[in-house]
């Protein structure tokens, strides 16, 4: 059988797919699942590490540990060479992120039943916006990283292609498509042209009409969207005794998944019972205190949980109400409730969808193509549920038809038909 296989290693969820039956199959990761999230919590109680659901799942529990997550976005910055403290001991990040890979590519390999030495890995267009050395950089550590877990074959193919070479497979004429993937960290597009006769062709380079990318996805609306309705709740916006506004980076290294462990260090703790002190308006001491309180538990990840199920509730439903229990004071003893509309969220988030419906443009722009010739628009990622987010991109090419992928599943199929190519 083929050594073969697709990583889609996400910001978010992660998928193994593989050739079966001369068709693209998705590996189960966890139990009955073919996402595994991109968790790690290293478990302090029982001395081990988690991934994936048990890992958020312990992480809520309030099980004592570290968890980390979006570790993707760490690939072509230079935290990528840094260190974080876990259970009193440094660990670098390329070991955390090798970690992952490797445990991905061990539970791929035990549902399988068979090892895998060739690999096909999704890359976003860019890893990194506007800078190529720092872009090659990201792709040159993944292969590390991923050599280190392994794979001893390893190509790479933009994420958005990968989906287009999944839905070409279930399409009878050829089209024009526009490929939409809306990811944890990335937002990609790519002009292609498809149909079931180009289907069988390794080199499909004069098929693919232009790409482009920003690096915007779900993280980002959570970031928005806790920004503006969550961490006012712990005081962001209030004022000190001089009049001068409280700073603003503890809150927006909170509402970044990747910079919450920032703000758990004694310097900064020393800085927050500074700030504290000097705040005299009541309310915003209150909610300065429920501040104080979540980075002393270390409920930050949990909070960024709580914006993530908002954005994602808020993708089906008008209003929602989410019962903050964690963040308390003892000036307001009473649980926060956050209740939050569509429209609210909406304007949270807008300026996202306009910087990513830009890129559709520029994308149709580098194509030299009109906005009409566009036959469909394919949705995959699993941000590209945003609500609004959709019609922003559709609007910029309004005579395509919208068909929705597997949100989850599409890139690490197409990677799978793609690496079935390559190594046949």
């Amino acid at each position: 059988m083929s050594q073969a296989c697709g990583v889609d290693f996400g910001t978010s969820n992660s998928t193994v797919g593989w050739l079966q039956a001369d068709k693209a199959a998705m590996l189960a990761l966890e139990e009955d699942k073919v996402t595994l999230p991109s968790v790690v919590f290293f478990d302090a109680e029982e001395d081990q590490i988690q991934y994936g659901r048990a890992a958020l799942a312990s992480y809520l529990a309030g099980t004592e540990g570290r968890l980390m997550r979006s570790m993707k976005s760490l690939l072509g910055t230079s935290l990528m060479d840094g260190q974080t403290e876990v259970q009193g001991k440094s660990l670098a990040f390329r070991t955390l992120l090798s970690q992952f890979i490797a445990e991905l590519k061990q539970r791929a390999e035990r549902s399988a039943g068979q090892n895998f030495s060739q690999v096909v890995l999704g890359r976003p267009v860019h890893f990194i916006d506007d800078n190529p050395v720092a872009d090659q950089l990201a792709q040159d550590t993944l292969e590390q990283i991923a050599r280190a877990a392994g794979f001893k074959d390893i190509h790479f193919q933009f994420e958005p292609i990968a989906a287009a070479f999944d839905y070409e497979s279930r399409i009878d004429r050829e089209q024009l498509v526009l490929i939409a993937d809306i990811g944890g960290g990335t937002s990609d597009f790519s002009l292609v042209r498809l149909s079931p006769q180009r289907a069988h062709l390794s080199d499909r380079r004069d098929d693919i009409l232009a790409n482009a990318g920003v690096h915007l996805g779900g993280t980002d609306f959570d970031k928005y969207l806790s920004l503006a309705h969550l961490m006012p709740l712990l005081g962001l916006g209030g004022r000190l005794g001089n009049a001068s506004d409280i700073p603003s980076g503890y809150y927006f290294n909170l509402a970044t998944w990747h910079t919450i462990n920032l703000v758990y260090t004694q310097k900064i703790w020393r800085e927050l019972q500074d700030v504290y002190r000097d705040i005299r308006e009541p309310a915003t001491k209150a909610a300065f205190e429920r501040l104080l309180n979540l980075v002393d538990y270390r409920d930050g990840h949990w909070l960024a949980i709580q914006a993530e199920s908002a954005k994602i509730m808020l993708s089906d439903q008008d209003q929602i109400r989410l019962e903050l229990d964690r963040l308390r004071s003892k000036q307001a003893d009473q649980p926060c409730v956050l209740e939050l509309d569509q429209a609210s969220f909406q304007q949270s988030v807008h300026s996202l969808g306009s910087q990513i419906a830009a890129t559709v443009g520029q994308v149709i722009t580098m194509a030299g193509i009109q906005a009409d010739q566009v036959d469909t628009v394919f949705f995959t990622g699993g941000s590209s549920g945003v609500r609004g987010l959709r019609q922003q991109i559709s609007a910029v090419v309004p005579h395509a038809r919208s068909v929705e992928g597997d949100l989850f599943g599409s890139i690490g199929a197409g990677l799978a038909l793609d690496a079935a190519r390559r190594f046949a």
